[in-house]
């Protein structure tokens, strides 16, 4: 039996502009709450658009991607390489996967 867990808020802006009202009387039903203020979200999206730009850069653009099975190979190492290697500057040059875990250890220690 396949179960599936419904989101508890969902970012919704794009949605709703192609679907309609349908959209959003769908997700009420089923408890989801609705966030579309559009406040804030251009700090998510600097986050996104920064990840995308160093994915294109530092990989996709340096390979010769004939098929989709190597865009998804290349895509999956490059991403690996960057949680579990890529030092970061907003993170004092710790690595994504180090400093997550390292936030986890410390709110147990809390």
């Amino acid at each position: 039996m396949l179960l599936i867990k419904r989101p508890i808020i969902t970012f919704t802006l794009l949605l709703i502009a192609a679907f309609g009202s349908a959209w959003i009387t769908t997700l009420t039903e089923v408890g989801v709450r609705i966030s579309m203020d559009g406040r804030r979200r251009y700090l998510d999206n600097i986050f996104i658009e920064r990840l995308w730009r160093s994915l294109k850069q530092e990989a996709i653009y340096l390979e010769e991607i004939d098929d989709g099975f190597k865009a998804r190979r290349v895509i999956k190492d490059w991403m690996a390489f960057y949680n579990t290697r890529r030092p970061h500057s907003a993170l004092d040059r710790q690595v994504p996967g180090d400093a997550h875990w390292a936030g986890l250890e410390h709110r147990k220690a809390a």
